[in-house]
C-alpha cells in the first residue's frame, strides 16, 4: 500500500468514528424531541449517518482495514466533543445538528480539491450536506419569531459548537500526521490549516443567520 493510500485509509477510519458517535449522540438526544415527528425526522437522519458509516466501512475493509478497530482507536475524541458539548434543550439539540450537518459539508467543500481523484465520490457520498437537518431550520427559525429572546442563548451555543468542533479536529489532526499530510499539501503542521477552519467559521456565520441567529 502506497503512503497516500495509507493516508487515504486512515482518513477513511477517522470519518468513521466520527459517523458511530454522532449516531449514538442522536439516539441519546432523541429522548428529547417533543412530537413523534421529531422522533421520526432523527430516526431518518440516524438512517442517512449510518448509510454513511457502512460506505466508509467498505472501503476501510478494500485498504486492508479493520472498521470495528478504527472505531475503538479513535473514538475518544469524538466521545469528549459530545460530552462537553451536551444540548440541555430540544432547541440546543436542532442547532446542535444543523452545525454538525454543516460541517461535515464545509469539511468536504474545503477538502475536495486536494483529495485524489480516486477518492472524492465516497468523500462527496459521506461528507457532502444532506439536507438532512433542514427540518431543524425550520423549528429554530419558528421559535426565534415566536420568542426573540431565545436568540442570544442559542447564538453562544452555535459559537461553543463551533469552537468545541475546530479544537477537536486540531486534535484528531496533530495525531494523525499520516492524515494532515493528505490534506494540507504535504506539510504536516495545524499552520497550514488556518486558512481551511477561517473558511469554516465563515460559513458557520452563514449557517448560524439561516437559523435566524446572525
Amino acid at each position: 500500500m502506497s503512503n497516500n493510500s495509507a493516508a487515504v485509509t486512515k482518513l477513511y477510519e477517522v470519518l468513521l468514528a466520527g459517523e458511530f458517535a454522532a449516531c449514538y449522540r442522536l439516539i441519546e438526544e432523541s429522548a428529547m424531541a417533543p412530537t413523534t415527528a421529531d422522533r421520526v425526522a432523527i430516526a431518518r437522519l440516524i438512517a442517512v449517518e449510518m448509510g454513511h458509516f457502512e460506505v466508509l466501512s467498505e472501503q476501510i475493509r478494500a485498504g486492508g482495514g479493520d472498521p470495528d478497530q478504527a472505531v475503538a482507536s479513535h473514538t475518544k475524541v469524538f466521545d469528549e466533543y459530545h460530552r462537553v458539548t451536551m444540548p440541555t434543550s430540544w432547541l440546543e439539540v436542532l442547532v446542535k445538528m444543523h452545525v454538525g450537518d454543516g460541517l461535515a459539508a464545509d469539511f468536504y467543500a474545503e477538502m475536495a480539491d486536494v483529495l485524489p481523484e480516486e477518492v472524492r465520490p465516497t468523500m462527496k457520498s459521506v461528507m457532502a450536506e444532506t439536507g438532512s437537518s433542514q427540518f431543524a431550520v425550520d423549528q429554530v427559525r419558528a421559535a426565534v419569531a415566536a420568542d426573540p429572546a431565545i436568540a442570544s442563548p442559542l447564538v453562544l451555543w452555535g459559537r461553543r459548537l463551533l469552537g468545541e468542533a475546530i479544537t477537536h479536529m486540531q486534535w484528531v489532526l496533530a495525531e494523525e500526521e499520516e492524515v494532515m499530510a493528505l490534506l494540507f499539501d504535504g506539510t504536516a503542521t495545524l499552520n497550514n490549516a488556518a486558512g481551511f477552519f477561517d473558511n469554516m467559521a465563515a460559513r458557520h456565520s452563514q449557517r448560524m443567520a439561516d437559523l435566524s441567529l446572525a
